[in-house]
């Protein structure tokens, strides 16, 4: 596709939406302000990535003041995983395709 940032190796074969498709183009609307567009092409990564960063700035900032940052719970992997695998699912659903596909 010209223009894109490329093919997503699962949609290619299988022509299912993965939960990361459209995050490249989302950051690229997020990084110039456009939250609609980026909402438009993966809702997910929209509300991730400011809770990513907000997490990384603490962490810096705890750093650079000589302080901890108390650990992440330990089933926070799990629940990731939980919410990316029902995202992939619900975006390729039929009904919910129109709004939540790239």
């Amino acid at each position: 596709m010209a223009g894109s940032y490329g093919v997503c190796p699962l949609y290619a074969a299988t022509g299912l939406w993965c939960p990361l498709c459209g995050g490249l183009r989302a950051t690229y609307d997020l990084g110039h302000g456009d939250v609609a567009a980026a909402w438009g092409m993966n809702p997910l990564w929209v509300v991730a990535a400011p809770l990513l960063v907000l997490g990384w700035l603490r962490w810096l900032v705890a750093g650079a003041r000589g302080q901890t940052v108390r650990r992440l719970p330990a089933g926070l992997p799990w629940i990731t995983l939980g919410v990316l695998v029902a995202f992939g699912v619900l975006r390729n659903l039929p009904a919910l395709a129109p709004y939540l596909a790239p």
